[in-house]
């Protein structure tokens, strides 16, 4: 199937499908108008602006902050470089820009660079046009197809983005001259739509100066020859801040003309982590089981990376990517399943035990700065025990815990872990009574067993973190008893 037919776009079927122009003279009657890339990109923007509604789907936390720069960028017509670390939605915002282009866009039929119809460039859809006039045949793309992206490597040639001649091309009987001679790189094949370069400071400085006249003259030149192809893209980057100043550099002259350079950043507030947490996961439920998350689990995991963000322990020039909360996330559902299959139950919600997990989803996602060997887990086990103490003292009743205090003045002792069933933590309800009031405050009225296991065991965490019970922990096993 050609690459420029129209049976190769339908593959891409929206909710509507594609006009029904065929030829050029189709589309004039249509009344259709070309515009430049960042026009269109304009226009659709100030539609969406004006209807109140949001520029990108699934991109949370940037409503002050990213957004607005962003919104002033499209409407000024620039090319944008977004700096910021791992994990950021960088690259989510850069290919959600699709969304802002539209829908269908007519070519000459076989372009392998997007003419426009009525602006044809390169050689093959000039000479279609030229033989047959309006009556020349046109495809139409889907703007899922106008996107181009390329990470940044020290081994991208010029050749990768701008192009190349062919040697096949030339064996064929061509002349070296001949513009059809050609294999067109990244760049032009995403003529009228948008290119992406991901960490571009990893790009090689002299393949950098191969992009200055793309983004200021337009166009692109291959080798020697006196080919002039004025491309029409909107061209976006991304680069960590500590590429840009450290590993590998952003030339003067290309920063210069990107028009708007846009500062990201990690969630600022817990809620926005968990909002991302939920959007981002597996579904935790597999089989017959099914997993129930409560929120104080999920206060703990967002508030886990967000105290490893601040950590001195923790090597911050890499970052504490927001994929670490949903790795975490995943990771201690999955751990409760596993304990859920062992002991034959069908209903489950994470508990404190399961928080030992984290050490497989943490480990490559954070870099700990410890100055003794062998001390990550320990610092590790650290920021866990500062979120859960955290999240205790935010969401626990302290004024229900005399009681519970009391009890085990009186002799009560618990025992938690892995290996304790729900029914085994649920049974120090009925020797503790007074549990149950703020059992069912961190439930929300939940008095399923794996919910109501799960708040026993956070209350029991959570008081012996603020030092008024003893806890004694052996392998996955705890017990906690009074301090006197």
């Amino acid at each position: 199937m050609p690459f420029g037919s129209s049976a190769y776009y339908s593959q891409y079927m929206s909710s509507t499908p594609a006009p029904s122009s065929a030829t050029i003279s189709q589309l004039k009657s249509s009344g259709w108008i070309s515009r430049p890339i960042k026009e269109e990109i304009r226009l659709n923007a100030v539609t969406k602006i004006m209807a109140k509604q949001p520029l990108f789907e699934g991109v949370l936390g940037y409503e002050d902050t990213v957004m607005p720069q962003l919104e002033n960028a499209i409407l000024a017509g620039h090319d944008v470089i977004f700096l910021g670390e791992r994990g950021q939605a960088k690259t989510r915002i850069i290919r959600s820009l699709t969304g802002l282009l539209d829908e269908w866009m007519p070519i000459i039929a076989g372009s392998e660079i997007n003419d426009d119809p009525y602006n044809p460039v390169s050689k093959h859809a000039r000479d279609l046009v030229e033989e047959l006039g309006d009556d020349a045949p046109i495809s139409w793309v889907h703007r899922d197809l106008r996107y181009g992206e390329k990470l940044a490597t020290p081994d991208t040639s010029i050749a990768d983005l701008i192009g190349e001649v062919d040697p096949i091309k030339v064996a064929e009987g061509r002349y070296l001259s001949d513009e059809l001679t050609l294999h067109y790189g990244l760049v032009p094949r995403t003529n009228r739509g948008i290119f992406a370069i991901n960490e571009l400071p990893d790009l090689s400085e002299r393949i950098q100066v191969g992009l200055l006249n793309i983004l200021e003259e337009r166009d692109v030149q291959v080798r020697g020859y006196k080919i002039r192809l004025p491309i029409d893209v909107l061209l976006v980057a991304s680069a960590n801040p500590e590429d840009y100043t450290n590993r590998g550099r952003i030339i003067t002259p290309l920063k210069d003309r990107f028009g708007s350079q846009i500062r990201t950043h990690y969630p600022l507030e817990v809620e926005t982590e968990i909002a991302i947490m939920r959007q981002e996961s597996r579904a935790a439920s597999i089989g017959d089981v099914k997993v129930t998350m409560p929120e104080f689990m999920e206060r703990i995991i967002a508030t886990f990376s967000h105290q490893a963000r601040s950590s001195s322990h923790v090597n911050q020039r890499s970052g504490v990517s927001v994929r670490l909360s949903v790795s975490n996330f995943e990771i201690l559902s999955a751990n409760a399943v596993r304990r859920a299959l062992r002991a034959g139950e069908r209903e489950v919600a994470p508990r404190i035990s399961d928080l030992d997990a984290l050490a497989s989803s943490t480990g490559g996602k954070v870099e700990i700065e410890a100055l003794e060997e062998g001390r990550e887990n320990g610092i590790l086990q650290q920021l866990i025990s500062g979120a859960v103490l955290t999240v205790y003292k935010e969401l626990a009743p302290g004024e229900m815990m005399r009681e519970v205090l009391t009890a085990f003045e009186e002799g009560a002792v618990a025992h938690a872990g892995e290996d304790i069933s729900s029914g085994e933590l649920i049974a120090l309800l009925t020797q503790i009574p007074s549990l149950m009031p703020p059992v069912k405050v961190l439930t929300g009225g939940d008095e399923s067993p794996a919910m109501l296991a799960s708040a026993v065991e956070f209350i029991l965490e959570g008081l012996h973190l603020t030092r008024r019970l003893n806890k004694d922990a052996s392998g996955s096993k705890a017990t906690y008893r009074s301090r006197s």
